[in-house]
């Protein structure tokens, strides 16, 4: 019998593409579905943002792997019995021949294939057919046909249905496109909560800047009210409406991520509630709640929590506190849904002067004043420069426990405490009463990361700055007025543009994934990792004008690192959600413990966690140690917050708290001696560490002018380290404002030691050796009689002509 014998073909399946060659239309794959077109130029059905789709970010796409056919199935001897084992060489000819043709390229494109995932289909498509012993019966003739030269029976355009199937095999995402695009479109949040769209709420803006009296008026209703619910951006915040409600005879409940602490005994659930927002309920219904600091709700991290607040809480009134920038948004957000906006707006209440000088020294402080710093390392060195004065300073940053911001705070506030200093990051903008009189800002430019998750360095914003400047002069305070001023003389003309500035409008509202719709992304696409699908729903979101996608960078992070765990996609989304910060590597090691633990089935007990954070901890001697106790005092937030949704597998919250509550007592005592842990740090630095820096080099001041790295170099070569950062690629924001170069002794004379170093070694831009190297040609030239950048001789240019040379 001929191995190419008609009668036999004819009881094979009917080959699909016969017609291509002929200008025909490609028929569906063997035992496939057609598969949804998803082509740059289609559009989704029109919805009220009028956002059409767009093509989706095929870089994410990740084939799943195929293992090539290894034979001994009956099905698969069959081609070679009916024509004759392929010739691999000539196969790979032909199939290299498809993949130039043009026509085929433009049915991939039509079929969802852009030209990147045509070539990565096409390659694993090669592969499995040159490393498989033997393909299919309906693919092993036509191969056989093409290589023959058959005319009639065989064209290498006869392939594309197999293609077409392989390349739906390991892009399942080309099948399912209409459903992703439908589970992804996120253009009508409003609709997410029907429970809130069956109520007609009142929605009131109590708008104003700080220490105006809006979010006291918003309590005072929220106290009156037969039940409520307070959400506030912090636990600091949360914590203190519990303690005045229950204060006003007003049962309340707090909850925070970590905490649930009932007002009554019995563990009855009160009719007040005040939690952090992410916590708050879209299901009870209240009579009044309060949604504080609004603005935040274009945080490009943390935005979607306002969001889901604002749209989504089931009360008969809403009282909305914040800036006035966020009353059109709001009022545009209320519009959809069918909710009308009242607006009160107030005034400060005590009045804020911005003064004609600057500090300059720290000789000049005064009681009541407060240095805000933007970097821990410059909080340390002012610190240490006020006590080296013989004055007593209280320190606030962003990485200390709660219970130790609100002690520093008391200590602060008490006027028979000797302490009347304050140094402090913008941590202090918000959930803390402060008695401060003046604001020092001891330099105006902050890092930051953008909705792109990039860090950028720039100068304060004018939100920002009226944030941290109006908590001088609270009302009610000893101090009847505020003052804010700046440390350095050249600063204060910048501030004062700053503050007089508008403050821009918020545009968008920020959106995140829910669990559902992640778990619906899964259902279809059952390989992809989870950092993966969160790509591909980002890639292939919809939002209207009004709305953003929040950045997701930190899920993915924690989504990569426990990917090799084996846990349930639930549960994995939860562990991703975890509130750490991934710079602290402790605290991240700890989750990976923690996950993998729980894949395993094991309770995570107490003395588990006090063997992993060697519990118990003495108070910590240098400034590393301290570093490591609000790391170990994150974890044990980290547990409690696990505790919440894992109750079985965390078992000893109760245990953890106490020990979490001892931890805060000694990092209580670590701060207030904080000056002799620098101390101790810079004099026991070992080689390799970022204090071993000597006082008299030019590097070593405080932050001034440049966030995470200064124009003022103040290095042996004035270029040297301007170059260096440059090359390292760090970026401005477009719209910064002009630095200001050039230098003076008393700058030098004035800074503190080792925070531009310090940032440098961090930030990887400059080495042990490099910066050994820079302190030797410093001090050559001193030696020599050079002077290093920071001087000032007769013939050395002038600042201005300095800028116009490095322009």
């Amino acid at each position: 019998m001929s191995r190419c014998a008609w009668p036999l073909l004819r009881r094979l399946p009917a080959r699909a593409g016969l017609a291509l060659r002929h200008g025909g239309a490609a028929a569906a794959p063997p035992r496939a579905r057609p598969a949804a077109s998803f082509s740059s130029a289609s559009s989704a059905s029109s919805g009220d943002g009028g956002a059409s789709s767009r093509a989706p970010d095929t870089s994410l796409f990740v084939p799943v792997p195929l293992k090539p056919g290894l034979g001994g199935a009956a099905e698969e001897d069959v081609g070679a019995e009916l024509t004759r084992p392929l010739d691999k060489g000539e196969v790979l000819k032909n199939l290299n021949k498809f993949y130039k043709r043009k026509e085929i390229q433009r049915l991939g494109a039509e079929n969802g294939l852009d030209a990147r995932l045509f070539h990565q289909a096409f390659i694993s498509f090669r592969k499995y057919i040159m490393e498989s012993s033997s393909v299919s019966a309906d693919l092993h003739i036509i191969l056989n046909d093409i290589c023959c030269g058959f005319v009639l029976l065989g064209h290498v355009d006869d392939l594309f249905p197999f293609f077409l199937r392989h390349a739906k095999q390991i892009f399942p995402m080309l099948d399912c496109m209409d459903d992703l695009r439908k589970i992804s479109d996120l253009r009508l949040p409003p609709n997410w909560y029907p429970d809130a769209r069956a109520i007609q709420r009142k929605i009131i803006f109590h708008a104003g800047p700080t220490n105006s009296g809006k979010t006291y008026h918003a309590i005072q209703r929220f106290l009156s009210a037969k039940s409520g619910i307070y959400c506030g951006p912090l636990k600091l915040l949360a914590h203190e409406i519990f303690q005045k409600s229950n204060d006003a005879n007003v049962p309340c409940d707090l909850v925070t991520g970590e905490e649930r602490v009932f007002a009554n005994e019995d563990a009855r659930q009160a009719p007040h509630v005040a939690c952090t927002i992410e916590m708050c309920s879209t299901n009870t219904p209240y009579e009044v709640a309060v949604i504080d600091e609004i603005q935040m709700i274009r945080d490009p991290a943390r935005g979607w929590a306002w969001t889901r607040a604002l749209l989504g809480l089931c009360a008969e009134e809403i009282h909305v506190c914040g800036e006035p920038a966020a009353i059109d948004l709001v009022t545009e957000l209320m519009y959809t849904t069918g909710e009308e906006v009242e607006v009160r707006n107030y005034e400060r209440l005590t009045p804020l002067t911005v003064l004609d000088y600057a500090l300059e020294s720290l000789d000049n402080l005064r009681p009541g004043d407060c240095i805000v710093c933007f970097s821990k390392n410059d909080i340390y060195s002012v610190s240490r420069q006020i006590e080296a004065r013989g004055l007593e300073c209280a320190v606030i940053y962003g990485s200390l426990p709660p219970g130790t911001k609100l002690e520093q705070a008391k200590k602060f506030n008490d006027p028979d405490d000797p302490c009347k200093i304050l140094v402090a990051t913008d941590a202090i903008g918000m959930g803390l009463n402060l008695c401060i009189r003046r604001i020092i800002f001891n330099s105006i430019v902050k890092p930051t990361v953008n909705e792109k998750g990039e860090k950028e360095i720039d100068s304060i914003t004018t939100s920002q700055a009226l944030q941290i400047a109006g908590r001088a002069g609270r009302f009610g305070s000893s101090f009847r007025q505020g003052e804010v001023t700046t440390m350095h003389r050249d600063d204060l003309v910048q501030l004062r543009e700053i503050l007089s500035d508008a403050v821009p409008p918020v545009k968008a509202a920020g959106l995140h994934p829910t669990p559902e719709q992640i778990e619906m992304f899964a259902y279809h696409l059952p390989d992809a990792t989870l950092s993966n699908l969160i790509d591909i729903f980002v890639s292939l979101s919809q939002v209207d004008g009004m709305y953003f996608v929040c950045n997701i960078d930190d899920f993915k992070f924690l989504a990569d690192m426990i990917q090799h765990i084996p846990l349930n996609l639930r549960s994995r989304y939860v562990f991703c959600t975890a509130p750490l910060n991934r710079k602290e590597p402790f605290v991240c090691t700890t989750l990976l413990k923690f996950a993998r633990q729980f894949s395993r089935n094991e309770p995570l007990t107490f003395d588990w966690l006090c063997r992993h954070t060697k519990w118990p901890l003495a108070a910590p001697k240098n400034i590393k140690e301290l570093v490591h106790l609000e790391a170990v005092h994150d974890v044990f937030d980290l547990y409690l917050w696990l505790s919440y949704r894992f109750v079985d597998m965390f078992p000893d919250a109760v245990l953890v708290r106490d020990i979490q509550k001892k931890l805060d007592d000694i990092i209580q005592i670590g701060v207030c001696n904080i000056t002799k842990l620098i101390r101790a740090s810079q004099s026991a630095a070992a080689p390799g560490t970022a204090e071993a820096v000597p006082e008299d080099f030019p590097l070593s001041r405080t932050q001034k002018d440049a966030g995470a790295v200064s124009d003022r170099h103040g290095a042996a070569s004035p270029e040297a380290l301007s170059i260096a950062v440059e090359a390292a690629g760090l970026r401005r924001a477009k719209n910064s404002r002009p630095s200001r170069l050039g230098s003076r002794q008393e700058d030098v004379k004035s800074y503190g030691r080792g925070s531009l170093a310090n940032r440098l070694l961090r930030e990887g831009l400059l080495t042990q050796e490099m910066l050994r190297q820079l302190e030797s040609e410093w001090q050559d030239q001193h030696r020599n009689g050079r002077y290093g950048f920071g001087s000032k001789r007769d013939d050395q240019p002038s600042s201005k002509e300095t800028r116009k040379k490095r322009k």
